[in-house]
């Protein structure tokens, strides 16, 4: 007896539609925890670095990086990068970078499905083919219809390419982007106005020391339980002294680095 045609694909419908809640699911749950990062923070430096790492772990990407654009049109700045989040604040020739320039110039999404086929793209494909990368994707940050800024993804060769769903994701987080500076930069001239000053290095330096220490502490307790202090011997408090020397610098040198 032959199967009618219609029943015979319906589990392989089922199974697409599975998928696609799978991936919404997945987005969502993004989409949530990104919300929840930025709701922490007014710092714009701590929010861009977020968003960027948060890209770079849901797809798994050879790149996530955040450009803001400057006002000679010619460059843009390299403001959080999830590959090395010691980049930042870089500024970059928008020659070398077409397809950004061409989503900051139209304030479109860049889709290049194979970057190894894009003729703009020719000078990078050493590079490209090096990281094994595949498909490109560059989505403007806009606010009130122009675009202030680009959010930059590469995919690796060998993984999932973008599918419609991830694009209407990530232009959803751009748009999340988008509000979150425009939040912190009110902010930043909230304090300029009424005159809160920032925080301090040395302050920085204390929250880091006590929120190090509390959970130094807390964590040596639950495992080790209660202890003395007083039967250490000398030699052994000489090196805790050296140890604590060497923590105090680490937090200055990291406060100074924010």
């Amino acid at each position: 007896m032959t199967v009618p045609t219609a029943v015979s694909q319906d589990p392989d419908r089922l199974q697409a539609r599975i998928a696609e809640l799978e991936q919404e699911r997945r987005h969502l749950l993004a989409i949530i925890e990104i919300l929840q990062e930025i709701a922490g923070s007014l710092h714009f430096s701590d929010i861009m670095q977020s968003i960027a790492r948060r890209l770079g772990e849901a797809f798994g990407l050879d790149r996530s990086s955040i450009f803001l654009a400057e006002r000679d049109g010619e460059t843009a700045r390299l403001v959080a990068s999830f590959e090395d989040p010691s980049i930042r604040n870089y500024v970059v020739d928008l020659e070398r970078y077409p397809e950004l320039r061409r989503a900051l110039r139209d304030g479109e999404t860049v889709f290049i499905p194979d970057v190894e086929l894009d003729p703009a793209l020719m000078h990078l494909r050493g590079t490209f083919e090096s990281r094994r990368v595949r498909t490109l994707t560059v989505i403007p940050i806009t606010w009130r219809g122009a675009a202030i800024g680009a959010i930059m993804l590469r995919t690796f060769r060998d993984g999932p390419a973008f599918s419609e769903a991830d694009l209407r994701f990530c232009q959803v987080v751009a748009g999340l982007t988008a509000k979150a500076l425009r939040n912190a930069h009110r902010f930043e001239r909230l304090q300029h106005r009424v005159g809160v000053p920032p925080i301090s290095t040395r302050e920085r330096e204390r929250v880091a020391l006590v929120g190090f220490m509390r959970r130094l502490l807390d964590e040596f307790v639950a495992r080790e339980g209660p202890w003395s202090e007083g039967s250490l011997a000398r030699a052994s408090a000489e090196e805790i002294d050296r140890l604590v020397g060497v923590a105090l610098t680490v937090l200055s040198q990291e406060a100074s680095a924010r």
